[in-house]
């Protein structure tokens, strides 16, 4: 399924590379004259990351072997340089070598072949009067071709000079399991590259001798894959993987590719890289979280028309040791989707702390992430509260439990520094209201201040939230805060007599009117508490109430002083 998903998307981008070729960042091009003589060299670089990306020959398997590129390679292979033994540098030679007799009309390959018949004592002292040759050989690592002067493409680009595959032909045959069709067989896949993983690691691979082998049958013959798809299918991995893509995003040490089937693809690409990306890379980008939702909403609701084979793939991958391992594959009908993440935004909707800043709350799986993180450091969360996050948003299942747990901590965690904040509050909330959505004895939490909610744990969040601001206006410290909220959110019997009693002291100091404004408020909530009192001891949902319940009664009194 995913293989199919992967190859039905190469085929469906207008900007695919032909069989056999890829896009590979080239730094540095060698210019020669018709003759085969040194011209200069030329930097490719665009920015301090960034090269530019040419489509050649598909790189080469090789770990410690020998085995040069196409026409294009690195300054081992292609100068000789720091090749101790220069067995790579002879090996590229004689590909090109090799090519140019099987072309004896084109004049590129000529002059290629006159460059290297020369000596490499006089190549060197050419390279040595190149203002860029210091910054080239130090730099061997970096790919490099060459390229005719006159000429407006590298001969690398060139894909008629590309020879066949070696050995291809005696490759057998079958049907792919992908295509359904027969073609020729490959032995091992076509590798990628993700971070956190050795380069050119395979998505589909086969240990020999370790118990995968059947019917006699070794490596990929196991699971057959068509020369044609394998190159389909990891061609649009490395598109998706590439420096530039807008289909991807890392959480963590997770890299989750996505992308969408139709006429509003593009668009649900873009608007879901909004609930997986940050904030200042969606600014960047122009995308709003009213945008983003009027996109899904008109999707959900028809107002677009998009087909019923309209889709929408999410694929998560994970470095391992020799392979890419998957830890998420979603796929699912594009309207079912955009109902799903509209669930996401009604459950993240949480009031803000300004009059006019009533609507949904930005929280994206980023933005959650780092939220319940040290130091806002998404990339600290464990690698399974990634994974777990998004498919909770995507598949409309429970918040992972790990989440609301890490929100709760740190919240307590920097009570005495900061007050509840915007997203932690909403991630209580949305974690809360999913578990009890088929509870009918439980209230729904809402965007802003319910007056009519007679939960204890959210009762004594809003009463801490009174007893904080009194303090706040009388400009008496923040003790409340600091000394006893983390208490009061877990044992509200133990600390709110005390609580009250400090508040007594403060209340004396505010004006007559904003003491009368207060005591009906906290008589409004006290008189909706049970019989008994204030609870002894609240549970880990009560505890999540109680924040929620807070966070609401302050957002309250904000918005309501600024509307005044």
């Amino acid at each position: 399924m995913i293989l199919k998903a992967l190859y039905d998307y190469f085929y469906s981008r207008p900007d695919r590379v032909p069989e056999g070729m890829c896009r590979k960042e080239i730094e540095y091009v060698i210019v020669i004259d018709r003759d085969g003589s040194f011209v200069r060299f030329e930097s490719r670089r665009i920015d301090k990351k960034r090269c530019a990306e040419l489509i050649v020959a598909a790189p080469v398997s090789r770990s410690s072997n020998v085995a040069p590129n196409v026409l294009w390679d690195n300054g081992k292979y292609v100068l000789g340089l720091n090749d101790s033994d220069d067995r790579h540098h002879r090996s590229f030679v004689g590909l090109v070598m090799e090519i140019a007799s099987s072309h004896p009309d084109e004049a590129c390959m000529a002059a290629l072949a006159a460059f290297y018949r020369r000596t490499p004592e006089e190549r060197r002292m050419d390279y040595g009067r190149d203002p860029l040759f210091d910054e080239v050989s130090n730099n061997t690592a970096a790919n490099m071709t060459f390229m005719v002067e006159g000429d407006c493409e590298t001969i690398a680009e060139k894909g008629h000079l590309i020879p066949a595959s070696e050995g291809s032909d005696a490759s057998p045959s079958g049907v792919c399991l992908v295509t359904g069709r027969n073609g020729r067989l490959v032995r091992t896949s076509t590798g990628s590259t993700i971070p956190g993983c050795s380069p050119n690691t395979a998505l589909v691979g086969f240990q020999v001798k370790s118990g995968y082998d059947s019917y006699g049958k070794q490596q990929a013959y196991n699971s057959p894959i068509s020369v044609e798809a394998d190159f389909a299918y990891t061609s649009a991995l490395k598109m998706l993987l590439s420096k530039d893509s807008e289909n991807k995003t890392r959480l963590g040490d997770r890299t989750f590719l996505y992308w969408c089937s139709g006429r509003y693809g593009r668009d649900t690409e873009s608007c879901f890289g909004f609930m997986v990306e940050s904030d200042k890379s969606s600014e960047a980008k122009g995308i709003s979280a009213a945008g983003v939702e009027k996109l899904f909403k008109s999707i959900w609701s028809g107002t677009v028309n998009t087909d019923l084979d309209d889709r929408f793939y999410f694929l998560g991958l994970a470095p391992n040791a020799g392979r890419m391992a998957v830890v998420v594959w979603e796929n699912v009908q594009l309207r079912e989707f955009a109902g799903k993440i509209l669930q996401h935004f009604d459950d993240m909707s949480l009031v803000g702390y300004r009059a006019n800043d009533k609507g949904r709350s930005t929280a994206g799986v980023f933005n959650m992430l780092s939220a319940v993180t040290l130091d806002g450091k998404q990339s600290e969360a464990l690698p399974n509260l990634c994974e777990a996050v998004v498919q909770s948003v995507i598949q409309s299942t429970r918040y992972p439990y790990q989440l609301y747990t890490s929100a709760l901590e740190r919240i307590r965690a920097e009570l005495p520094d900061r007050t509840v904040t915007r997203t932690r509050a909403s991630i209580l909330k949305a974690y809360i209201n999913r578990v009890t959505r088929n509870n009918k004895d439980n209230k729904q939490l809402t965007p802003m201040l319910d007056k009519t909610n007679s939960n204890p744990g959210y009762l004594s969040g809003r009463l801490a939230a009174v007893l904080e601001k009194i303090q706040s206006d009388v400009k008496s410290g923040d003790s409340i805060r600091t000394r006893y909220m983390a208490a009061a959110s877990a044992t509200p019997s133990a600390v709110f007599p005390a609580m009250l009693n400090l508040s007594v002291h403060h209340s004396e100091k505010l004006s007559e009117a904003s003491r009368v404004f207060y005591e009906k408020t906290k008589q409004e909530i006290i008189e909706k508490m049970p019989a008994e009192g204030f609870p002894s001891h609240l549970d880990l949902n009560d505890q999540g109430r109680f924040f929620v319940g807070y966070y609401h009664q302050m957002a309250d009194f904000y918005t309501k002083k600024e509307s005044e």
